[in-house]
């Protein structure tokens, strides 16, 4: 009992000095407004000056500015409700006080000292001079002092109904929106002038919580203090409890709840609005505070090239409405051998055995009857209901459009793409889906989590070459195969039309996508190896890993896990880099309207790099180095995107043709419900991905990563490569090995080699140490055998050092096979007893 009288004494003597403190500061700040009413004296409003985004050369791309999202409104026009709804939720004896209440500063303070949640201490006129004079993020005794010595200016300067007009007009509602008659607009499609009483209460639950409060995106908390203003309104007497009531149910009957909360500054020019979003979802991590993107006076230096741009967004539109007409056609197809084939037999078969279980004309008339309401009924529906003012329709037309919006989502394709640069991250082009607009601005590349199919591959199996379990060459069979997973069930892969090809080297499972032998590699790797090896590469953060589904199963194997195509793009791009980091970045830097740099995230990532010392190589040079070359082998050596093996070749100002080097690997997910490809230059990588965005949907067999990603990807690197000058991949200075290896043994070719051959790059100590044992003529090969032995060119060149790019052949007595590596640092004079070495 004792201790409790104390701690009271205590706070009640806290309370007395803070009184006395707070009256001598309030005097002091008062002391000095003896002339406040001099025009000079008084801090006026900053002019807002819009933030500029300019892409990598300095064009402009967008401007977001304030003007565009605030629309002044008169306090004259203003509905009283919407007055009556403010005055309820923030501040009820407005009217009566003279900028501040003892009764909310004291309430204020108990709640800080016990820690509890009594209210604000903020009268209206308290929060608008804090929004106008002060950084309201500033929690200080000092901010609140100086926010209501400038409360008490503003009363003495202007009217209540001033004060309320500047309030209405200045105050952020959420959506970009700055003032009540733009977010008016935002919330509901019309004026201020026309707000409900269920509008009213809406617009101002934003005040305390605009991402919180949100209908757009959280629509229950919306709806629930939605409903506590308009009950406060009508104990108050504002409204009745019946207009209260119709209005709260007029609004949600006819609340489109598929729509998503979308930027309100729509309407603006924008060269690369996929971008610009992005941008601004970005900046919004970057500026906080009394700083504001849309009216400080920003200039946003960012990484994309315009001209880059254009080129995307032009072949995103082109692939996307011809992705669509593949769909299309292939579901007509299907749907009229179900309405005219399968179902009248079913329908016979049904009849003649007695089988009611097969009559399946209830679900063709079903479809049909569904598939016309949206389409002709729906749309009647809805003018009738508007003609006849007949309330109790509405809700039946608002979800016939909703139910048509998810059958359009399942039935459209979508696409996506980004492109990066491989040494900076700069991200030079991005379209994140269709048209952008208020209903499509989820931005797919770097939001969507998607199922990588077999593009997942190219992954791990740079943990595999790592491991030195296997090379290149190594042999592996496709043939059928039962894998036996840990709980005991079997998992059968197929490939991809049912074709099996028995006996092959590994860089042709790899680029011809064959799934047997590639999980057959994850299997001997390990799962574990192969997961950590995709979460460094695709740079995913460690709390979104247990979400992505990087499962030990075997699907693993096939891309069952989810990967953001802005992922893909990174963890490709590094194999393009040498194996080192590469961070996605869109912006550059922010200098402020006096043009100093107000912050640089490009700096910022460079000393994350750099603080990470060796961490910062992903993968080693030469691991890099190989997979490089295998993947160059999908476009060049006949692989999924041999398609496209023209796409870089070009002709020079004085006719010369050459070639741009280029590697990928492309993707059909299981149902071929998703279709991607992905691949790099030694300027760029780019990622395309076209499906569905509601999961369970088939693109058909036209659609695939190497029928219709491959083609899109080839166009767009056409382009913005067209004017480069050609660069190849740089080989490492040791560590790895070039060798001629027949396709049908894995091992070192000869001559008689008649299947084909193919030269490829390994890892240093990993080149075959024989020659092909099912083409040569035993007596050349022990001949061969015998020379390599007697030169020690297998222990004695030293596989470790830097050798020539060039191919090589090996010369002995008229017969000609490729042989393994030379080293072209090994000592001069030893070159005599190696005559018969010629480089091609």
């Amino acid at each position: 009992m004792k201790n409790a009288k104390l701690k009271v004494k205590i706070h009640l003597g806290f309370l007395f000095f803070f009184a006395i403190f707070f009256g001598a500061a309030l005097g002091f700040l008062l002391s000095e407004t003896t002339n406040i009413e001099n025009v000079e004296y008084f801090q006026e409003i900053d002019t807002a000056l819009p933030s500029k985004i300019v892409d990598v050369n300095g064009e402009l791309i967008t401007e977001l500015t304030a003007e565009e999202k605030r629309e002044i409104i008169s306090y004259d026009d203003l509905p009283q409700l919407l007055i009556d709804a403010l005055i309820t939720r923030e501040d009820r004896v407005f009217f009566a006080h003279d900028g501040f209440t003892f009764k909310s500063i004291m309430r204020a303070v108990i709640g800080v000292l016990t820690r509890k949640q009594l209210g604000g201490g903020s009268t209206l006129t308290q929060q608008i001079a804090g929004s106008i004079y002060c950084d309201r993020t500033d929690m200080s005794v000092k901010r609140k002092i100086k926010e209501l010595w400038w409360a008490v200016q503003m009363e003495r300067r202007y009217s209540k109904n001033e004060i309320l007009e500047l309030y209405l007009n200045k105050i952020y509602l959420g959506g970009g929106c700055y003032g009540v008659s733009a977010a008016s607009k935002y919330y509901f499609g019309h004026d201020a002038t026309q707000l409900t009483p269920a509008e009213a209460a809406l617009l101002v639950i934003q005040l305390s919580s605009p991402s919180k409060y949100n209908p757009f995106e959280h629509p229950d908390t919306a709806m629930e203090r939605q409903q506590y203003v308009l009950e406060e309104m009508t104990s108050e007497g504002y409204i009745t409890k019946a207009e209260a009531e119709e209005s709260f149910e007029d609004y949600w009957g006819k609340f489109d709840f598929t729509r998503t909360s979308n930027s309100f500054y729509m309407m603006r020019d924008d060269k690369a609005p996929w971008f610009s979003e992005y941008v601004r979802r970005e900046l919004g991590n970057l500026i906080y505070g009394s700083d504001d993107i849309y009216s400080s006076g920003f200039t946003v230096n960012t990484t994309l090239n315009l001209a880059h741009q254009k080129v995307a967004e032009e072949v995103m539109a082109k692939y996307i409405e011809e992705a669509n007409r593949r769909y299309k056609n292939e579901s007509s197809m299907k749907t009229n051998q179900a309405y005219y084939t399968y179902i009248p037999m079913a329908e016979l078969v049904a009849e003649l055995f007695g089988i009611p279980g097969l009559n399946l004309g209830h679900q063709r008339s079903y479809m049909r009857a569904c598939s016309r309401y949206v389409s002709e009924a729906n749309p009647i529906l809805d003018v009738v209901t508007m003609l006849s003012g007949a309330d109790a329709v509405k809700p039946i037309t608002y979800k016939g459009v909703a139910l048509a919006k998810e059958a359009n989502e399942r039935t459209t394709v979508e696409g996506t793409m980004i492109s990066i640069d491989n040494e900076t991250g700069y991200i030079n082009a991005l379209v994140g889906g269709s048209k952008y607009g208020p209903d499509n601005e989820y931005i797919r590349a770097t939001q969507a989590p998607l199922q990588p199919g077999s593009t997942f591959k190219a992954i791990y199996y740079s943990a595999a070459i790592d491991s030195r379990l296997y090379t290149p060459a190594t042999i592996i069979s496709d043939t059928p195969v039962v894998f036996v997973a840990a709980d005991g069930q079997n998992y059968i892969p197929q490939n991809y039309g049912g074709k099996w090809n028995g006996n092959v080297c590994v860089y042709y499972a790899l680029i011809h996508s064959l799934n047997v032998p590639s999980i057959k590699i994850l299997d001997a790797i390990g799962f574990d190896a192969a997961i950590d090896r995709a979460i460094a590469l695709l740079g995913i953060p460690e709390k979104e890993v247990p979400y992505r589904n990087f499962e030990p199963v075997y699907p693993l194997g096939l891309g069952s896990c989810d990967v953001k195509p802005i992922e893909l793009a990174r963890a490709f791009a590094i194999y393009a880099n040498g194996g080192k980091i590469v961070t996605p970045i869109a912006i550059r830097n922010v200098l402020d309207k006096n043009g100093d740099i107000f912050d640089d995230p490009e700096q910022r990532i460079k000393d994350e790099h750099a603080a990470m010392g060796e961490a910062a190589q992903i993968i080693s040079p030469q691991t890099a180095f190989v997979m490089t070359k295998m993947l160059e082998m999908t476009v060049h050596g006949g692989g999924t995107l041999a398609n496209v093996k023209n796409a870089l070749n070009y002709t020079n100002s004085e006719g010369r043709q050459y070639s741009i080097p280029s590697a990928g690997k492309t993707g059909t997910t299981q149902n071929w419900a998703d279709a991607w490809a992905c691949g790099f230059t030694p300027y760029y990588t780019a990622a395309f991905w076209f499906g569905f965005d509601r999961r369970g949907q088939s693109l058909g067999l036209s659609i695939t990563g190497s029928s219709l990603c491959g083609p899109a990807w080839g166009e767009f690197f056409h382009e913005i490569h067209a004017d480069l000058p050609v660069k190849q991949f740089p080989v490492p200075e040791d560590g790895v090995s070039q060798a001629t290896v027949c396709r049908k043994s894995g091992l070192l070719a000869t001559k008689d080699c008649d299947e084909g051959t193919a030269t490829l790059w390994f890892l240093s100590g990993t080149v075959p140490g024989s020659y092909c044992n099912i083409h040569t003529n035993h007596e050349v090969k022990n001949v061969l055998l015998e020379r390599i032995e007697h030169e020690h060119l297998l222990s004695g060149i030293g596989y470790e050092e830097e050798i020539d790019d060039s191919p090589l052949s090996f010369d002995l007595d008229e017969t000609e096979t490729p042989a393994v590596p030379t080293n072209k640092k090994k000592d001069e004079e030893e070159e005599d007893s190696f005559d018969n070495f010629l480089i091609d």
